[in-house]
């Protein structure tokens, strides 16, 4: 489905902003927070980030790179993401959180305990609830852009 965006507006900020005004603002903020209020490392944070994206196969997402005090993933991580499981390029903790969005997305059923005592060697209880509210808000804000179409409308310009 593609929503119907006035001329002129830009389909991100009409859809997000004026579309549902009780609701939309908030999401917004929510969506904003996870960027702006993470203690989260840049690696852990963006494989965790493009796994959600690459699962909901929103353009936009998979497109976008967090920028955190002018520091950037390099340009293959986003391959490196899609093979987690034997890329070279991460560590335990950007492995996890991989492995972890990837879960949290396609079988929350089965994360066993297997699973926690792997994460919880790497991650504080603290972190674990930060990655997942992180991973929730992708989820389901990637995963709308993406049913609604807005991820075609507002794809990121190339230099």
């Amino acid at each position: 489905m593609n929503i119907d965006v006035p001329e002129g507006k830009d389909p991100i900020q009409y859809v997000w902003g004026e579309m549902v005004p009780g609701i939309g603002p908030a999401a917004s903020r929510l969506s904003l927070s996870v960027y702006s209020d993470t203690t989260l490392g840049l690696r852990e944070f963006e494989a965790a980030r493009l796994r959600v994206a690459q699962i909901n196969g929103c353009l936009f997402c998979m497109d976008w790179r967090t920028e955190r005090d002018g520091e950037k993933v390099e340009e293959e991580f986003a391959d490196a993401v899609a093979e987690w499981r034997t890329t070279p390029a991460f560590d335990d903790r950007t492995r996890l959180a991989a492995e972890y969005a990837e879960r949290y997305a396609l079988d929350h059923h089965g994360l066993d305990d297997a699973f926690w005592t792997r994460m919880t060697a790497h991650y504080s209880q603290a972190e674990i609830v930060e990655l997942s509210m992180c991973i929730g808000s992708w989820l389901a804000f990637g995963r709308l852009n993406r049913v609604l179409g807005l991820d075609t409308m507002c794809m990121l310009p190339r230099p």
